[in-house]
C-alpha cells in the first residue's frame, strides 16, 4: 500500500462518516490526505493530523474524530492497526500482505513506476542556458545543463509536455570581434585586444580555413563575414556535441539573430500598447516597468533607434507564450539575481502572473576543487575551466549526479578525487553499486532458475522490518517524483535513491534472497526476488530521471 493509497482510504472513511451524518464537514471532505512515514519506528508505518486539521471545522473534539476515523480503517483489509495518539494523531500499521504486495505493483508498473499525469495537458518551455557561439561551454553552463535537463526529465514524468530551450547569443559586435579573432589567427597576427584569446581560437581558425579552402584570397570584408558564419556554425555544433555527450538534449535551439528578423518586436510592442504599458519619452519607447514593482521605468527603443536588450528579452517572452507555452521557465545564473524584478514586471505588463506564467530561477555559483585547489583556467579557451574538460576529467555520471544532488539555490564546492573514487563516500557510486548488486542477484536466481513471478508470489513473506522499511522507501518514490517536479527541485531524488540504496543494503545484509547449496526454494525466496526485483526498477527510474546510467555490473 502505498502513501497515496493509504490517502485514498482516508478520505473514503471520511465520506462515509459525512455520508451517514455522523460528521459534518462545512466545506466538504478534502480530496486527499496527508499521510507521511513516522520519524519514530514504534509509531507505525505512517502518521497522519488529519482529525487535528478537521476537528474544529466539524465541531468536534479531534481525538474523538481521530477514534471514530480509527474504527473505520481498522475495517480496511490493507490495514492491520490504528493507534489514536495524543490530541488526535493517528499511527498506522498497514497489514503485511497489502504491504508486500506493492513489490509486484513497482514490477507490474516498470518504467511507468512514479510517473503521474498531474501535469497533463500542460505545455511547459524550459530555457536553461544561454550561450556565446563564440567559444566552448564552460563551468558556469555545467550546473544548468545538468540540473535543468533533470527538472525537464521529473516534469515529464508528471505528464508535462516540456520543450528545452537554449538561446543562442548571435547577434551584437561579439560576433563581428569573434570573426576577426579568427580571421587574425588564420593569418598569423594576434586577435584585437578585446577579441577572443585561447587555444580555441587557433583550432577553431585552423577547421575554417579546412572547410573553407579559398577564404584567405577573399576581401578583408568577405573574409571576415566567412571567418564569422563558419566558425560560428563549427561552435555551435561543437556545443550541441558537448551537451547530448552530457546526456542534455535540447528540442530548440532558438537564435537572437532570428528574433530580430522575425516580426517578434512588432508583435510584442503591440501587446504592450493593448494593454497600455508603452509611452514616449524624450524621443525613446518605454515600458511602464514601476506600475508591478519596478524600481525604475525600462527603455525598449532609444533615442537613435536602437533597441535594447531588455526590449529583445521581451519580443522573446511574448514569442514562447504565442507558442503556447505556459509557464515559461527561466533558469538564470547568480549574477543575473537583480534581473528577476524586471523580468517579472515585464510578464506582468504583457499581460501575465509572475510566478506562474513566468518563473525564474537563480543557480548559484559552482567552485571545482582539485588536489586543494580550484580548477579556475582552461589551457584550450584561456578563461574557465570548459565543459569538455569537466567531461574527461570526472565523467558525465558522477559529474551530473553531484550537481543535482545539491540545492542549486546555494554555492557548491566540489572536490574531483572525491566525486571519481569508487567508495560508498560517493554518493553516485554508492547508489549506481547497489543497482548493479541487485541487477548480480536477479542473474544469479536466474542462473539457480528462480524466476520473478508477481502473479504467484506470497506478499505476506515480506514481514520483518527490514523488508518493511524497504517496502515504504519504495512506496515513498512517486510522491518524491512528484515534490520534485512541483518545486524543480531534483535534487530531491538523488537524495531519495541514496537513502533507499541505504534501506536495501541493509535489507540485504539480514534478509538471504537465494537458496543455497541444496536448500529448497522456499515462498520466502520467490518474495523477496520479487522485492530486489522492484528495488533495482526504482533505483533505475530514479538515475533515468537524473539522466544517470544504471549499471548491470561494477
Amino acid at each position: 500500500m502505498t502513501p497515496e493509497q493509504l490517502s485514498s482510504v482516508f478520505v473514503a472513511a471520511l465520506t462515509d462518516l459525512v455520508s451517514e451524518g455522523v460528521v459534518d464537514l462545512p466545506d466538504g471532505v478534502p480530496s486527499q490526505v496527508l499521510v507521511e512515514r513516522p520519524k519514530v519506528k514504534e509509531h507505525g508505518d505512517y502518521a497522519t493530523n488529519v482529525a487535528l486539521q478537521l476537528g474544529k471545522r466539524a465541531g468536534l473534539n479531534p481525538r474523538d474524530l481521530a477514534t471514530m476515523l480509527a474504527e473505520r480503517l481498522t475495517e480496511h483489509p490493507g490495514v492491520s492497526s490504528v493507534e489514536v495518539a495524543g490530541p488526535g494523531f493517528l499511527n498506522v500499521r498497514v497489514a503485511a500482505g497489502a504491504q508486500g504486495a506493492l513489490a509486484a505493483d513497482v514490477v507490474r508498473a516498470g518504467e511507468g513506476y512514479g510517473t503521474s499525469d498531474t501535469n497533463a495537458g500542460r505545455s511547459i518551455n524550459l530555457e536553461f542556458i544561454s550561450a556565446n557561439p563564440t567559444g566552448p561551454l564552460h563551468l558556469g553552463h555545467t550546473r544548468w545543463a545538468a540540473v535543468g535537463d533533470a527538472i525537464a526529465r521529473v516534469l515529464e514524468a508528471t505528464g508535462a509536455t516540456v520543450t528545452r530551450e537554449f538561446y543562442i547569443n548571435d547577434r551584437g559586435a561579439q560576433m563581428d570581434k569573434f570573426g576577426a579573432s579568427l580571421m587574425a589567427r588564420a593569418h598569423g597576427e594576434e586577435p584585437p585586444e578585446d577579441g577572443y584569446h585561447g587555444e580555441y581560437v587557433h583550432e577553431l581558425a585552423a577547421r575554417v580555413v579546412a572547410e573553407s579552402p579559398t577564404i584567405l584570397e577573399l576581401s578583408p570584408a568577405d573574409q571576415l563575414a566567412q571567418f564569422r558564419d563558419v566558425g560560428y556554425h563549427i561552435q555551435l555544433t561543437e556545443q550541441r556535441t558537448e551537451l547530448e555527450e552530457m546526456n542534455t538534449h535540447f528540442d530548440v535551439w532558438f537564435s537572437e539573430h532570428s528574433l530580430h528578423e522575425s516580426d517578434a518586436f512588432e508583435r510584442g510592442f503591440a501587446r504592450l500598447k493593448e494593454l497600455g504599458h508603452i509611452f514616449e519619452q524624450d524621443g525613446a519607447t518605454w515600458m511602464r516597468t514601476t506600475d508591478f514593482g519596478d524600481d525604475k521605468d525600462r527603455v525598449l527603443v532609444r533615442s537613435n533607434g536602437e533597441l535594447t536588450y531588455f526590449a529583445s528579452d521581451t519580443a522573446y517572452y511574448v514569442d514562447k507564450r504565442e507558442r503556447g507555452f505556459d509557464p515559461c521557465i527561466y533558469l538564470l545564473g547568480s549574477d543575473h539575481h537583480g534581473y528577476v524584478g524586471r523580468l517579472s514586471a515585464m510578464a506582468a505588463c504583457v499581460g501575465d502572473t509572475p510566478g506562474e506564467q513566468l518563473q525564474v530561477l537563480i543557480g548559484q555559483m559552482v567552485k571545482i576543487m582539485q588536489n586543494g585547489e580550484e580548477l579556475k583556467l582552461s589551457k584550450r579557451a584561456g578563461t574557465i575551466v570548459t565543459l569538455r574538460e569537466l567531461i574527461d576529467l570526472i565523467g558525465v555520471d558522477p559529474l551530473r549526479y553531484t550537481l543535482i544532488r545539491y540545492p542549486v539555490d546555494s554555492p557548491l564546492t566540489l572536490d574531483v578525487a572525491e566525486m571519481t573514487s569508487k567508495s560508498n563516500d560517493n554518493p553516485v557510486y554508492y547508489v549506481q553499486y547497489a543497482h548493479a548488486r541487485l541487477a548480480s542477484i536477479m542473474r544469479n536466481a536466474a542462473d539457480l532458475g528462480v524466476l520473478v513471478d508477481v502473479d504467484a508470489f506470497d506478499p505476506t513473506q515480506l514481514s520483518t522490518d527490514r523488508e518493511g522499511d524497504l517496502l515504504r522507501a519504495l512506496a515513498e518514490y512517486p510522491r518524491v517524483v512528484a515534490r520534485a517536479a512541483e518545486l524543480r527541485e531534483p535534487h530531491r531524488v538523488s537524495r531519495y535513491l541514496e537513502d533507499t540504496a541505504s534501506m536495501f543494503h541493509k535489507f540485504y545484509d539480514t534478509c538471504r534472497v537465494l537458496p543455497q547449496g541444496d536448500e529448497e526454494t522456499t515462498d520466502q525466496h520467490r518474495a523477496r526476488l520479487v522485492l530486489v526485483s522492484a528495488t533495482r526498477q526504482v533505483l533505475a527510474n530514479g538515475l533515468a530521471l537524473l539522466g544517470v546510467g544504471s549499471p548491470e555490473r561494477m
